[in-house]
């Protein structure tokens, strides 16, 4: 029921800026814990042509997964999703970031994962993102439609850097590791049940 709940408020405000889409590819920064399962989640969605796990939101130039790891450098485990307005818009990605990607009420951790390194965030790349997330968090808010407050962070994106190479489409290369059996495989079978018509099969973009 909350599920439900949550997919009719997001998909409610596709009207908000479908209207007049430009034909050229666009770009969207989310973060939700743990980049690889994010990274393969948006991988699945129609009209997403590729998907990179990064860093986003810190203050050190060039940071590494070691130091960011360690929670000083102010960097989120983010990706950058570059997606096909004609065929997905941003508004059903954010649909997804929220409901299937990650839990938006959890601060600074997902699941086993703690730390602000591991935060909540979108990371706009230009104003009608912005506005267009800024509406979508206050309708789930107003709707009730998760039983904690949201705390997803809304900042403007600086700067996105590319995670190391081992890191992009880890998911596939690792479907038997534990921690992707446990906390990342759930999610793309979630995604297939609650949103088929967005699905699309891959190994990875």
């Amino acid at each position: 029921m909350v599920r439900a709940l949550i997919a009719a408020v997001l998909l409610s405000t596709v009207s908000i800026t479908s209207t007049a889409r430009a034909a050229t590819l666009q770009t969207a920064v989310f973060a939700g814990g743990c980049f690889w399962g994010v990274e393969a989640v948006f991988e699945h969605v129609k009209g997403v042509k590729s998907v990179v796990s990064g860093y986003a939101g810190g203050t050190v130039v060039n940071p590494d997964y070691e130091t960011v790891s360690s929670g000083r450098t102010g960097h989120a485990e983010a990706v950058k999703v570059t997606f096909d307005p004609a065929v997905v818009s941003y508004e059903t990605l954010l649909a997804v970031f929220f409901t299937v990607a990650h839990n938006p009420t959890e601060l600074n951790r997902q699941g086993p994962d703690v730390g602000t390194q591991y935060r909540s965030a979108i990371f706009f790349t230009n104003a009608e993102q912005q506005k267009t997330a800024t509406t979508v968090i206050a309708q789930l808010t107003q709707a009730k439609a998760f039983p904690r407050p949201i705390v997803t962070q809304l900042a403007a994106l600086s700067k996105f850097y590319d995670a190391e190479s081992y890191h992009q489409n880890y998911l596939y290369s690792h479907t038997d590791q534990p921690y992707i059996v446990y906390n990342d495989l759930p999610k793309i079978d979630a995604l297939k049940k609650r949103y088929p018509a967005r699905w699309e099969k891959t190994q990875g973009k």
